[in-house]
C-alpha cells in the first residue's frame, strides 16, 4: 500500500493582538488542532501569544 502524500501541511502563525502573521510552520493535517505559541512579534515589540492561521500556499 502507497503512503499518503503531503500529510503536513503549512500554516501561519498570526498575532493575537495586532494580527500580524509574522511566522509559518509546518503542522501535521491527521491529528493537530490549533497550534498556540508564546512568539517575539515585531510590530509589539514583545513577546505575545501568536495562534495558527489558515493554510498557506
Amino acid at each position: 500500500m502507497a503512503k499518503k502524500k503531503w500529510a503536513r501541511i503549512i500554516v501561519g502563525l498570526q498575532c493575537k493582538e495586532c494580527n500580524a502573521t509574522n511566522y509559518q510552520t509546518m503542522l501535521n493535517k491527521t491529528n493537530t488542532g490549533k497550534l498556540e505559541l508564546q512568539k517575539y512579534c515585531k510590530k509589539e515589540k514583545k513577546h505575545t501569544k501568536h495562534v495558527s492561521k489558515e493554510k498557506l500556499k
